[in-house]
């Protein structure tokens, strides 16, 4: 009987109540995991500027994930000075590949652009085509579209299908012939950096513009945060002005979890 009552009386007490260091344990294990995931799996951003359109328009969220390119300190979710030490599980992008990374003008700065030379290659621009190691891009003309500055003003662009000398195909806009960076000279990638474009080809500070002129130069490897893979989510931002009831229809849903390509 006394073994019965027992058992009865450790059921019926009652728990006792978690204690704020251990409340505040638990909170710091989700902080962790969270911190982690964001380090070694994917994070996201958001697109405020037009130089990768079509494929990326301002107002999409995109994610960006880690484990592509390996991991270094570019790949915290916070910006805090390490010594250099290179990358862990490194590997070097396809060319094609849509990449964040931060600018090295400002490392605080997460910017996107698309891979079009890897180390060793030679890249150059000629009146508006692109050229790999001698050999061109292909363009196919693919109808008009609208490229959107970073003011909310549009413009009437003609659309192309690039093809780079690897096969892989993404979609570019032209605003004008003969702009000011369709004329580079050629460039030889060094070991341990990247040439990279935006799609917007007439709206873009990158591997055509140096860092002191607000461009990317040639973007050092181990700035990589991650492979542009997905966008999640998108609203026009000229919905800003319109009345707030409008909002809702600012929302680019055919966007939503849509691939990076």
């Amino acid at each position: 009987m006394s073994d019965e009552r027992i058992a009865s009386d450790k059921e019926i007490s009652p728990h006792k109540p978690t204690s704020w260091r251990g409340q505040v344990t638990q909170l710091a294990a989700i902080v962790a995991v969270v911190f982690i995931a964001k380090g070694a799996i994917a994070e996201p951003f958001y697109v405020p500027s037009g130089s990768m359109e079509p494929t990326l328009l301002i107002g999409d969220a995109l994610v960006a994930s880690k484990y592509p390119y390996g991991y270094g300190a570019a790949s915290l979710p916070i910006q805090i000075t390490l010594p250099e030490t290179g990358r862990l599980f490194g590997d070097t992008p396809k060319r094609g590949d849509v990449v964040v990374f931060r600018w090295p003008g400002d490392r605080s700065q997460a910017w996107v652009k698309r891979v079009v030379g890897l180390p060793g290659d030679r890249i150059q621009l000629r009146q508006g085509q692109l050229f790999i190691n001698d050999h061109a891009a292909t363009l196919r003309p693919d109808g008009m579209g609208e490229a959107e500055d970073d003011r909310g003003n549009t413009e009437r662009a003609y659309r192309f299908i690039e093809t780079l000398p690897n096969g892989v195909s993404h979609a570019i806009f032209k605003i004008r012939d003969n702009g000011r960076l369709d004329n580079t000279p050629e460039v030889t990638v060094p070991a341990g950096q990247l040439f990279v474009l935006g799609d917007n080809r007439d709206n873009s500070a990158d591997s055509r513009v140096a860092v002191r002129d607000g461009g990317v130069g040639l973007l050092p490897i181990d700035n990589l945060i991650g492979r542009a893979d997905a966008v999640v989510g998108s609203w026009d931002l000229g919905m800003r002005s319109q009345p707030m009831w409008t909002w809702l229809s600012g929302f680019r849903l055919a966007r939503f979890f849509t691939s990076v390509h």
